[in-house]
């Protein structure tokens, strides 16, 4: 009796998630026709219009990016207190001194060699 009950779980399982693999399946199918559909529809309209077909683009900047991430680092460099640019900065193998450094508490400066 227990194959039997274990043969049948087995086999509900495996046609459920066949069953779930079909719907999405079917649910993508669809999804691709309807973007079919209405590409279609675009291009027979500008067919019938004369017009030529403006292409599908993702118009993307990469310059935006990289200025907004500099505007939130400009925005982050204000939000600083203004007691370590008072102090003057010691000079460094990198030129400068890095930023919050004058800040950290916790260590003891040492010589470098």
């Amino acid at each position: 009796m227990n194959d039997l009950v274990s043969g049948l779980l087995r086999f509900l399982v495996r046609a459920l998630v066949l069953a779930m693999g079909l719907v999405v399946f079917l649910s993508l199918l669809a999804a691709a026709l309807v973007l079919g559909l209405v590409w279609a529809a675009r291009a027979t309209w500008a067919r019938l219009t004369g017009r030529p077909m403006a292409p599908w683009v993702m118009r993307v900047d990469p310059r935006t990016g990289f200025s907004a991430a500099m505007r939130s680092r400009a925005q982050w460099g204000a939000a600083r207190p203004t007691e370590a640019a008072a102090e003057p900065a010691a000079p460094s193998r990198r030129g400068g001194v890095l930023p919050g450094a004058v800040e950290v508490t916790d260590v003891e400066p040492r010589e470098l060699r």
